[in-house]
């Protein structure tokens, strides 16, 4: 999962990065509205924790740029102003959950992963797709029932795969999906095919098909494959 934290308090940014970082949960930061909406428009996001007392303005603003994006990444606000309207107006511009600090970085994280099935696996624990099961809260995968020996990176490969299916998928989507947007300044995309060729070999030891094409010039593609 990749989130994007819009929060200005440095103590609470780095408690829950370094929290969700130890959970395999890729944490961006956003600190202002500025900031912010420059990566909301240049990335894409599973989810984004929203602040709404910020430097430069309102948290609720950024809810009109979400509605206008092509993916739209779910949205749980997290702030100090409590009131119902405060709560009653984030829902209603879009937001999917609200949770009021202070709070337990463990109910931040049984949010997250209830939005994320919610929004990506339509509230089921599992994932299937054809021969290839996928189980997000255990980290774990099986095709035909034999499980596969996946790294991190190569689980979240599949799981953003799968749940993209049948969407073409740019080298750059995939690396900035799995490594952050630190990946603009890196010279090639090399790394993203080696996983893809490393995924693409432990599904098919374990007895399942190739479902992944090869878009020469743009990326991949994940889905049934025209017989």
């Amino acid at each position: 999962m990749k989130i994007l934290l819009i929060e200005d308090n440095r103590d609470l940014i780095q408690n829950i990065q370094q929290y969700l970082s130890h959970e395999g949960i890729l944490c961006e930061v956003a600190e202002n509205l500025f900031e912010a909406q420059d990566k909301i428009l240049s990335f894409e996001y599973d989810c984004i924790l929203l602040d709404l007392m910020l430097p430069d303005g309102n948290g609720l603003s950024l809810l009109d740029v979400i509605k206008q994006l092509k993916v739209k990444p779910n949205v749980l606000i997290i702030s100090a102003k409590n009131s119902l309207n405060d709560k009653i107006n984030g829902l209603d511009l879009g937001a999917d959950d609200y949770l009021a600090k202070p709070f337990h970085l463990a109910e931040l994280l049984a949010r997250l992963k209830a939005i994320y099935r919610r929004s990506k696996f339509k509230g089921v624990d599992e994932i299937h797709f054809n021969e290839i099961v996928v189980q997000p809260e255990n980290l774990q995968a099986s095709v035909h029932g034999k499980q596969l020996e996946l790294t991190k990176k190569e689980f979240d490969l599949l799981v953003f795969l799968i749940t993209n299916k049948n969407r073409v998928l740019g080298k750059n989507a995939i690396a900035q999906h799995l490594w952050g947007d630190y990946t603009d300044n890196l010279p090639s995309f090399d790394f993203v095919y080696q996983h893809i060729k490393n995924l693409r070999k432990k599904i098919s030891e374990a007895g399942g098909k190739d479902y992944l094409t090869t878009v020469y010039g743009i990326g991949y593609k994940f889905g049934e494959i025209p017989s």
